[in-house]
């Protein structure tokens, strides 16, 4: 069933265009890598990760505090465990991801689409959210802007993004003679890129300075009302090197009258 995703997702869809062809790389593959070798590893290694459920979807929801009854957009949805927490919580939730495998196999309503481009009306959510997705856009602040965008004033948007410390390149944990683990920062201050083998492909992480991230939020209106850092959570030696990086934001409200810009 197909629906107007011009306007917002009121019915299950699989495409907005019905089509199967490879999408462009913004979202999830900043390196060439067959759209079948990503689902994949996301399918196998991803989704059984006991970590998500324990820390993840805790997390995003610490930060997002939804509400009963409200309108969320999940931006890379995946196959839709966040949804499923939101719609849990009471809420209702749709989602736009790139992966039609991923879109397909899910039970929920959701779009293939790219994050920093999306093909729906303006001002129709309560709230947005991007949960282990911005890091692997290359446009991070066409993000920000469609989030805006698609976002009713005064609504929110919630982040959960790998720390900015750890997606530096040739950052690292490193163990001194003494055995105390400690953290090599790489090029924290680059606009750099890491790349992870996935199967046959890879994945590549967009690393951006905690600053970068926060203009760029600032800069499409959102004003940042919390952020939560985490360490590792199960690597106890690494307890001080921050690896989760959680934000809640609040959209300014548009100014009206004979004044306003």
């Amino acid at each position: 069933m197909k629906c107007d995703c011009r306007h917002e997702l009121t019915h299950h869809t699989l495409n907005v265009e019905e089509t199967t062809h490879e999408p462009p790389d913004s979202q999830h593959t900043g390196q060439p890598v067959a759209r079948s070798t990503f689902d994949r590893w996301w399918l196998e290694e991803l989704r059984g990760d006991p970590a998500y459920e324990s820390v993840v979807t805790p997390l995003l929801m610490e930060v997002l505090q939804p509400q009963p009854a409200s309108r969320y957009l999940d931006l890379g949805c995946g196959e839709g465990r966040i949804m499923r927490a939101l719609n849990a919580a009471g809420a209702r939730a749709h989602g736009v991801d790139l992966s039609l495998r991923l879109v397909r196999g899910m039970t929920g309503q959701a779009a293939v689409a790219d994050v920093a481009a999306l093909p729906l009306r303006s001002d129709v959510y309560d709230g947005t959210l991007c949960v282990l997705t911005l890091e692997h856009v290359r446009d991070h602040s066409s993000v920000f802007r469609e989030a805006a965008r698609v976002t009713r004033p005064g609504g929110v948007l919630a982040m959960v993004l790998n720390h900015p410390v750890w997606t530096a390149p040739g950052s690292t944990p490193i163990t001194d003679s003494d055995g105390e683990v400690l953290w090599r920062p790489g090029e924290y201050f680059s606009t750099g890129n890491s790349v992870m083998g996935i199967g046959a492909g890879t994945v590549t992480f967009f690393h951006r300075t905690m600053s970068h991230l926060l203009n760029a939020a600032a800069t499409a209106d959102w004003i940042l009302q919390r952020m939560v850092e985490q360490p590792h959570d199960e690597l106890t030696d690494q307890s001080g090197i921050p690896r989760l990086l959680a934000c809640r934001w609040e959209l300014m409200a548009q100014e009206s009258g004979p004044n306003s810009g």
